[in-house]
């Protein structure tokens, strides 16, 4: 039966895709993997299409309401992963997924408000008696702003990763090829730093 990572956050634009993306790419070279796209922009659905013939296979679903849960059931009985992008608010799929989930990942980008729209998020995984971790995404390699949002969401013992993403270009121009940027770039910053964010997720799965 398949591990289910869920990658959620309320708020829109965190790069939520962009990351689900990835984790379900970087997972492929020693795992079975599908991705699940429940988000009603269809993004995910969109970087599938593009996904050269010559990158590695991976299972692709995209489905909403009643079907998520029947949906999940039938990928997890297939894969050793499955990632689900879910919607950028709370709404009943968005709760289908965090219910289903074994890891909820939380993308939270360097400013406060994005750190406030994770609250929901946490609450609703809290809930529903699921583990979470939220990841700062999209950072700058320096400065108070990265310092005064990651003294934020330490506050109160909350599950804040040690592994962050850089705001590269890398993850964008793969993205635009249907790929990851651990296939577009294998030796670059930002394939390290999602390798180094996939070693920390897996190891809180065991």
């Amino acid at each position: 039966m398949a591990i289910v990572i869920t990658v959620a956050q309320q708020k829109g634009g965190t790069g939520k895709t962009t990351l689900a993306a990835n984790l379900g790419a970087a997972l492929l070279p020693s795992r079975k993997v599908a991705l699940l796209d429940i988000d009603p922009q269809h993004t995910l659905a969109r970087w599938h299409e593009l996904r050269p013939k010559t990158a590695s296979k991976l299972t692709f679903s995209e489905v909403s309401g009643w079907r998520v849960s029947r949906e999940l059931d039938r990928l997890k009985a297939h894969h050793d992963f499955v990632v689900i992008d879910s919607p950028p608010q709370v709404d009943s799929d968005a709760r289908l997924a965090i219910r289903g989930a074994d890891l909820v990942l939380i993308p939270v980008q360097p400013s406060p408000p994005d750190a406030w729209a994770a609250e929901g998020t946490l609450q609703l995984v809290a809930a529903e008696k699921r583990k979470a971790a939220m990841v700062l995404n999209r950072m700058p390699s320096s400065g108070k702003l990265r310092e005064t949002v990651t003294a934020l969401l330490q506050r109160g013992g909350k599950p804040l990763l040690t592994a962050t993403i850089g705001n590269r270009t890398g993850f964008a121009t793969a993205f635009a090829r249907g790929l990851a940027v651990s296939e577009a770039a294998p030796r670059s910053i930002a394939a390290n730093e999602l390798g180094a964010l996939l070693s920390e997720l897996l190891e809180m799965l065991g």
